[in-house]
């Protein structure tokens, strides 16, 4: 459950499969940590921008109520699919939200270009946690989208 919204899992219920328990082992063999010291509301529009391109309904809400409670303001989240008619995202983040479809949609032409412009903004740690972020999440995406966790309507 996350906020008033119900999943259900239409494909095959994680709880009732080694399903989590894989997860946090794949993790621990290529130490993932969470602890990540790039700007906070950066990481999780890339969060947010990669669960709209997947697109997954549990991750669009899980990380838009993420967003909103780190304090990203809801009109930056509501039009990050537009990002590039916007000018509330910084020169920063449009090349790392450029660089996150880059990653996304992968193209062998588009991602070194998208690399060379990441690295004008940011450091060789910060554009290796930003791409562990968007890979992470397209990891997360996929296996929400293969568990099939989807909304259910709530009685009102």
């Amino acid at each position: 459950m996350l906020g008033n919204v119900r999943f259900e899992n239409i494909r095959f219920d994680p709880d009732l499969t080694p399903f989590h328990q894989l997860a946090k082992d794949m993790a621990a063999q290529f130490g993932y940590s969470a602890n990540l010291s790039g700007d906070r509301s950066l990481l999780q529009l890339l969060r947010l921008r990669v669960a709209q391109l997947n697109p997954c309904s549990y991750c669009l809400i899980l990380h838009a109520a993420v967003a909103a409670s780190i304090g990203i303001a809801s009109e930056q989240a509501a039009h990050l699919a537009s990002w590039r008619e916007s000018s509330m995202f910084s020169p920063a983040e449009r090349a790392a939200l450029a660089y996150c479809e880059g990653l996304t949609s992968f193209s062998h032409v588009q991602v070194p270009a998208l690399h060379d412009e990441l690295r004008l903004h940011f450091t060789e740690r910060d554009v290796a946690e930003i791409a562990a972020v968007i890979i992470n999440m397209n990891v997360w995406t996929r296996l929400k989208l293969a568990q099939g966790a989807i909304p259910v309507a709530s009685a009102m």
